[in-house]
């Protein structure tokens, strides 16, 4: 799994960043920046997404 984030629909409220249970998203000027190693594509980040800017993907 790949998690795509949509940087013109993101907000940067970052609570994708506080609801992901393995710490795989990180606070950054830019917003959100995803690390593939911790992630296990749980999919806690894109429920909680108020402006849907975040979507996992098969690769």
């Amino acid at each position: 799994m790949r998690l795509e984030i949509d940087k013109k629909k993101c907000i940067k409220c970052f609570g994708c960043v506080s609801v992901c249970p393995n710490q795989a998203l990180e606070n950054t000027d830019d917003g959100p920046k995803w690390n593939k190693d911790k992630c296990t594509g749980c999919g806690a980040c894109v429920n909680f997404c108020p402006v849907k800017a975040l979507k996992l993907v098969n690769e």
